[in-house]
């Protein structure tokens, strides 16, 4: 299971205030670490270290699958990156601040990032019902999305 940050999370708009804040903590800043800022910073959504050690599909070099899992852990506890679980498969990673919350189809596996206001009334809902004031940035909420349930939505 992983621990939750030993500092404050930290969201940065792009790959070079990422660089600075992990100067201002006083961490290494290495092309290979740059390379992995780079790749989720490139992601359009969370993207599993295999992924990024890939290239992510030719859009970047490729990397060292260890040297991208050790720069991973160190941005997770940097407060830059989260671990999350996204319904079936190895677990993915994120920026901090892009996503707070998610909701996973169980029969395909297609992924909603929730917004704000949709978070703050299911942890209302959650908290009444209770007392747990429920969090959903490392796992997600898990249901059956309308496509699979016989709904009329498509997904994207």
């Amino acid at each position: 299971m992983t621990v939750s940050p030993a500092r404050p999370l930290l969201a940065a708009s792009s790959p070079a205030a990422a660089v600075g804040a992990l100067r201002a903590r006083g961490l290494r800043v290495s092309a290979a670490r740059r390379l992995v800022l780079e790749a989720l910073y490139t992601a359009e959504g969370p993207v599993s270290a295999e992924s990024v050690a890939g290239g992510l599909d030719g859009r970047l070099p490729p990397s060292d699958l260890g040297s991208v899992y050790r720069n991973l852990d160190t941005l997770e506890e940097a407060g830059l990156v989260q671990h999350v679980h996204l319904g079936h498969g190895p677990g993915l990673y994120a920026l901090v601040g892009r996503h707070r919350g998610w909701a996973v189809c169980d029969a395909c596996d297609h992924q909603v990032a929730l917004d704000d206001d949709a978070l703050h009334r299911i942890r209302d809902v959650v908290l009444e019902a209770t007392g747990f004031d429920a969090r959903f940035a490392h796992f997600p909420i898990v249901g059956i999305c309308p496509a699979c349930s016989g709904g009329h939505h498509a997904h994207p």
